[in-house]
């Protein structure tokens, strides 16, 4: 390896978390850092050294990203056809198919030079989709400013922009964001999964394994919301939420389900396994990331995910 390579290696931690802030999507985020640093090594001939090595990186992400915001078509067709739309399910309101999961275990590595970790408000779920409502160069200001707290100068340096011009995309994108947040967004975040959320886990985790149906609708909100990515569907409301998990607790659905408590976007998040019927051994199925308020199941995001490697969860878990 190369001075020059190492020198961008450096950053990779937190260019993908700033590429995944922009994009919602950690496989986009991964081949955006890929392409920075391919951009980077195509034109390091051409680096002044007039700005941080830093900077230069963050300002061909920044376009690296909003150029793949822009393409045409960001989810194939195809990747949406196995979707089956239950007659309670609602049409999309945050149609998001390409919304990932972050793993926590990189969080922990990410080490931003402007903060000590990447703070819970924005990583999670809620903030990721809330800026993806903003025009692209908006989220970016909006993440220079407000997340990495750069200056209006600094910004408007690495965004080629005026800083006339920062500071009205920053007063256009801020409305926006209160708009798209949860109500009590103040009342849940900036803090790291609570040992409060950690129990009302285990007692979701103990419900499901004796099927008490009753007791999992109990930790819930009345208006309690389920989303499953990339399918563009969602429900709202504890019955609803009921009739949903009642079919999954059948084993002649799929099979029997096992839960590790672990987090994801610094939300707490719990790993499920299915043993499939005629199978030996538990396998991944997927990731159900909690929004938890007032002690109670506010949101459910659902991701069919089975690349546990990446979360450093088990391949598999043994049958009992």
């Amino acid at each position: 390896m190369t001075d020059f390579e190492a020198e961008l290696e450096r950053y990779r931690h937190e260019l993908r978390v700033h590429c995944y802030r922009l994009l919602g999507s950690y496989d986009e985020a991964e081949d955006m850092v890929q392409e920075t640093f391919l951009r980077a090594w195509r034109r390091r001939d051409t680096f002044e050294g007039r700005s941080s090595v830093r900077t230069w990186l963050y300002r061909i992400a920044t376009n690296a990203c909003i150029d793949d915001v822009r393409r045409p078509q960001r989810v194939l067709p195809h990747q949406l056809e196995p979707a089956s739309f239950p007659a309670a399910a609602l049409p999309a309101r945050d149609d998001l198919p390409w919304l990932q999961p972050f793993p926590d275990v990189l969080l922990d590595r990410a080490e931003e030079p402007d903060a000590q970790l990447v703070r819970r408000e924005t990583i999670e779920l809620a903030f990721l989709v809330a800026i993806q409502h903003l025009p692209p160069r908006q989220r970016a200001v909006l993440i220079f400013r407000d997340v990495l707290g750069w200056s209006a100068k600094e910004t408007a340096a690495v965004m080629d922009l005026t800083i006339a011009a920062v500071n009205s995309a920053l007063q256009r994108a801020r409305p926006v964001l209160r708009d798209q947040l949860p109500p009590h967004r103040v009342e849940w975040t900036a803090t790291p999964s609570t040992t409060e959320e950690q129990a009302l886990l285990r007692k979701y985790v103990d419900a499901w394994d004796s099927g008490d149906l009753d007791a999992l609708t109990a930790l819930m909100h009345e208006d309690v919301r389920i989303t499953m990515p990339p399918y563009p569907f969602w429900f709202e409301g504890r019955e609803v939420a009921r009739q949903t998990i009642a079919v999954n607790l059948d084993p002649a659905y799929r099979g029997h389900w096992r839960y590790l408590i672990t987090s994801v976007n610094r939300q707490p998040t719990l790993a499920a396994y299915l043993r499939e019927p005629g199978d030996t051994v538990f396998r991944p199925f997927g990731l159900d990331v909690f929004r938890i308020e007032g002690g109670l199941i506010a949101e459910l995001t659902a991701f069919e995910r089975t690349d546990f490697d990446r979360h450093e969860l088990p391949p598999y878990l043994a049958s009992a």
